[in-house]
């Protein structure tokens, strides 16, 4: 048996605004935008170069669900981004003035820092130490 996660859905506030961000200054890659209906589309995004694991960017339909955008892990970092150039990457998080929550440290398993999405989930950025 073989599985594989394919999406995280995100919920998201408004389509467009999402796209910008994840695309403009995360430079993620738009793999998908398709109209459903009058009110939701499916929209999914993945970091340039990686064949894993994609967002699907949900907008949010009700006031459960807008209650949530930002904080759908509590509090906690919700998302791993794995990188091959940390410094490349943390130069283009300052220079696209996204919010650094915890300045880079080395751990035992890489370079890390934690950032904030457009909505305030929590992101570990990660360049994994190499064996």
């Amino acid at each position: 048996m073989e599985q594989q996660l394919a999406h995280i859905s995100l919920l998201v506030n408004d389509y467009d605004e999402a796209i910008s961000f994840y695309t403009q200054k995360l430079k993620f890659e738009l793999v998908e935008d398709t109209k459903l209906s009058e009110t939701k589309r499916w929209v999914i995004v993945k970091p340039k170069g990686t064949h894993g694991c994609s967002l699907l960017l949900a907008k949010a339909a009700n006031e459960e669900q807008k209650s949530n955008i930002g904080n759908q892990s509590g509090g906690r970092v919700f998302l791993f981004l794995h990188t091959d150039n940390f410094e490349r990457d943390y130069k283009n998080l300052i220079n696209q003035d996204i919010n650094i929550i915890r300045t880079p440290s080395i751990e035992a398993y890489g370079k890390v820092l934690v950032f904030a999405d457009l909505y305030g989930n929590l992101w570990d950025l990660i360049e994994p130490k190499k064996s």
